[in-house]
């Protein structure tokens, strides 16, 4: 991938969400992106895959859904005695041992997310068709960050090398299923652009004003001056220069985060009856005791578990606190690692579906047997809320610290080269 030269075209006005610089976005054709000059934020792509072939791969992927939830992905010979798991199997197993908030969190994200936006895509199709509204439904980019199968199926590796221990492990009839279904939402997710399809279905055009008036609707990333009720024009969502009360939210979350962690990593996350005796594992024992068989495996485990959680929580406490002491340099060594925590923080789930798995495959009563511990829910809720407190942080603060005002000026296209 090289970056080629600059494509003199007409275009939009588009301000950008990393650091509300505003410049001209060139019409792209498909294969090129766009960064922000400023701060080298992804803005756009001229990727747009037709509704058609959208709806198609939703269809496939809700046939599929059936098979790739309930059918067996694991099978194990434990005490003579046949197992089989399922992602449906496990999600029960939580709850019928007393942890519903905990399965749901799993089932939201492996099951509720994905169906949400098949649907969605479908919705999208058959809808224009009598003429219903589709704004809340374009408004789909943000289930991207929540829909996790491909760390679900990591989390089947993981489980698979911790249950070996114990019992011989074959791969389930259902496991095809999941992987065409898993490779199906990871195709849709990178084609799928809702910037093309907001103008596909609701082209709008720009007021003749005075450009510096314009502003950013951060959901569905148009660029324009607000309508006469102060809302986006094209999505009817307010228009405010900044997302409301940003620190506040972000703050609120981060804390409420390191509360959870405490618990989530002193209490034991996991219990193993063998025989009748009980055997606990924290986070950090659970990963000292998978690198006895496989160092590569439990490294992968304690980044998702360990490392990451606690990374994000530095690197969000260092952000906000720079923004509100007002530090004005070194602003891009800050955007990097924000948008390595918004890439890579829904990986600390890893931990849960492992469990999830872990507790539908060994379940043989006291003889031996698996089963939730407390720190489980503490675990999932500080996951959500660091993810939370990363989407509701306003990168553009940090740049408002810095107090430069932005010319209007022309972007870059990126060209994809093999």
């Amino acid at each position: 991938m090289t970056k080629a030269r600059s494509v003199v075209v007409d275009g939009r006005y588009h301000r950008c969400h990393g650091s509300d610089m505003l410049f001209l976005l060139p019409t792209m054709t498909r294969g090129e992106y766009a960064t922000c000059p400023q701060c080298a934020t992804w803005v756009g792509s001229g990727r747009d895959w037709s509704m058609t072939r959208l709806a198609a791969m939703a269809m496939a992927m809700l046939l599929l859904m059936p098979f790739a939830y309930t059918a067996p992905l694991l099978d194990i010979r434990l005490l003579g005695v046949a197992i089989n798991t399922s992602l449906f199997e496990g999600i029960w197993q939580m709850t019928k041992q007393g942890h519903p908030v905990t399965a749901s969190i799993v089932a939201f994200c492996t099951v509720g997310v994905p169906v949400t936006l098949m649907a969605s895509l479908l919705y999208l199709f058959f809808a224009p068709r009598i003429g219903m509204n589709l704004r809340p439904i374009l408004l789909l980019e943000k289930l991207k960050a929540w829909m996790m199968l491909d760390i679900y199926l990591v989390g089947l590796a993981v489980a698979a090398i911790k249950i070996r221990e114990f019992s011989d492990i074959q791969l389930g009839h259902g496991m095809v299923a999941y992987l065409t279904l898993t490779l199906l939402s990871l195709l849709t997710l990178i084609h799928l652009n809702p910037d093309q399809l907001w103008l596909r279905f609701y082209p709008q055009l720009h007021p003749v004003i005075n450009a510096e008036r314009y502003r950013l609707c951060l959901a569905c990333h148009f660029t324009s001056a607000p309508d006469a009720r102060g809302r986006c024009p094209r999505c009817h969502t307010p228009l405010r220069a900044r997302r409301r009360h940003s620190l506040q939210k972000s703050w609120a979350a981060l804390i409420s985060a390191m509360v959870f962690l405490v618990p989530a990593n002193w209490l034991p996350i996991s219990i193993l009856y063998v025989n009748g005796a009980r055997k606990e594992d924290t986070i950090l024992s659970g990963i000292i005791s998978l690198a006895h068989g496989n160092v590569p495996v439990a490294a992968v485990v304690f980044i998702a578990s360990i490392l990451v959680p606690f990374t994000k929580v530095v690197v969000l406490s260092a952000l906000l606190l720079s923004i509100q002491l007002r530090i004005q340099r070194g602003i891009m060594t800050r955007m990097l690692p924000l948008r390595a925590m918004i890439w890579i923080g829904r990986w600390s789930m890893l931990d849960l579906f492992v469990i999830a798995l872990m507790m539908s495959l060994v379940h043989r009563d006291q003889l031996l047997a698996f089963t939730l511990g407390p720190a489980a829910f503490y675990f999932g809720a500080a996951v959500i809320l660091t993810i939370l407190a990363t989407e509701w942080l306003d990168s553009r603060l940090i740049w408002d610290t810095h107090g430069t005002r932005f010319s209007n000026t022309r972007v870059n296209t990126n060209r994809d080269q093999a």
